[in-house]
């Protein structure tokens, strides 16, 4: 099969020599054929050599890499056999990731776009059933070999694929997709075991892919420390760090939400871990803004989780992100008994981890409070980030003791 082709101008061609998945628009020179968004498109440099193939878009990112030359051996199609080979070395890792897991787990990232050399894509599995999220049209209309391919390689595992990419398309094209299974089908709420809790996760209506799978090792590090403890677990979505809170022997675990929603799904997923230890009576959860919360209570508590969605999604909106940000743990570092812990994250790509540091280190000013840092926290193994593009690296936090 043919693709057109796009040649760089001299001397923009390093970036993608040095396996950068980006090509932006100002690169490039010419182009042979009609491109479309979508297009799968082969990149050369101005002589005429191969360097890659991606999805064209027309937009300041032109094209998304998925396969490069001096890695995959020259030109690629990319058809069932290709994506079937490539989810199998995904797979893999996965597999010695899962490994070191504490306790059972069943629900994972299997495909994090750049990360996995998949550029506009993310495969999250939930205890089999995979939930397809394209962010680019190029990745979407793969989705049916994508779904080929992820049968191929998880065989009678596979129970089900949901593609979930209305809302993460480009908005005009987005507009005419409508989210749905392309394989099987299972009801929802689906539970999945996560070291060894239980979580009931809506891909269909939940946010995101229907759970924070971002947050496992961290909801983890979090249970070493909420024995006997106060815990307030804000921006609690489906309650993953409360029930963690709560199986590990918190004296008391309060969860504020906003969406109506998200309380009475943490409800339903502390209650889906009763009969593991959990004592549901140690738990209470509002529906309120977080905001409005802090301000408006006066409790201490051992142990604060700040896990907000993000406050910027681009560079303009991220002065406005940041002071949100201090804000917020100015407020939230007033709520942390002497002697506390706080745990704090951003998830907003633009805000990096200097600029979160320094955010954090003013909103420890403001609340008057001597903060010593305990552990600096990201994404976990199953969200790599690939060498050549640390724009990958988006979830940061802190473990701050409080004096």
């Amino acid at each position: 099969m043919s693709y057109s082709k796009i040649y760089l101008q001299a001397g923009r061609d390093e970036a993608v020599r040095r396996f950068h998945p980006w090509v932006f628009s100002r690169a490039i020179g010419r182009f042979d054929g009609d491109l479309n968004d979508g297009d799968t498109v082969e990149v050369f440099d101005k002589k005429g050599e191969y360097l890659a193939t991606g999805h064209y878009h027309d937009g300041s990112i032109a094209v998304r890499l998925f396969s490069f030359a001096a890695t995959a051996g020259g030109p690629v199609t990319p058809d069932v056999a290709y994506w079937t080979a490539k989810l199998t070395g995904i797979r893999a890792l996965r597999q010695a990731i899962l490994a070191n897991q504490t306790g059972e787990t069943n629900c994972y990232r299997l495909i994090h776009g750049e990360g996995d050399g998949c550029t506009g894509l993310i495969v999250d599995m939930y205890n089999g059933v995979a939930v397809v999220q394209a962010h680019s049209i190029g990745m979407h209309r793969e989705r049916m070999l994508i779904t080929d391919a992820l049968r191929a390689v998880f065989g009678d595992e596979l129970q089900a694929v949901y593609d979930k990419s209305a809302e993460t398309l480009p908005e005009q094209y987005g507009a005419t997709v409508q989210n749905g299974y392309l394989f099987g089908r299972t009801p929802v709420p689906h539970p999945v075991q996560e070291n060894g809790h239980t979580f009931l996760v809506d891909w269909i209506t939940g946010q995101k892919t229907g759970f924070f799978l971002d947050q496992r090792d961290n909801r983890a590090l979090l249970a070493g420390y909420a024995h006997g403890k106060k815990v307030l677990n804000a921006f609690c979505y489906s309650g993953g760090f409360s029930v963690y809170a709560l199986s590990a022997g918190a004296e008391q675990v309060h969860s504020v939400d906003a969406s109506k929603k998200a309380i009475d799904l943490t409800n339903q997923n502390v209650e889906a871990n009763l009969s593991d230890g959990v004592d549901g009576s140690h738990h209470e959860a509002y529906a309120d803004d977080v905001m409005h919360y802090l301000k408006g209570h006066d409790h201490q508590y051992d142990v604060v989780v700040l896990d907000p969605p993000a406050y910027a999604k681009s560079l303009s909106a991220r002065h406005r992100a940041v002071q949100g940000y201090k804000r917020l743990n100015a407020e939230g570092l007033r709520r942390v008994a002497k002697g506390g812990i706080l745990f704090t994250f951003s998830c907003s790509q633009v805000v990096d981890r200097e600029l979160f540091y320094n955010t954090i280190v003013a909103a420890a000013i403001e609340a008057g409070r001597q903060v010593r840092v305990l552990h600096h926290l990201s994404q976990p193994a199953d969200h790599p980030v690939s060498l050549f593009h640390p724009e990958g690296g988006y979830l940061k936090g802190l473990v701050l003791w409080v004096e």
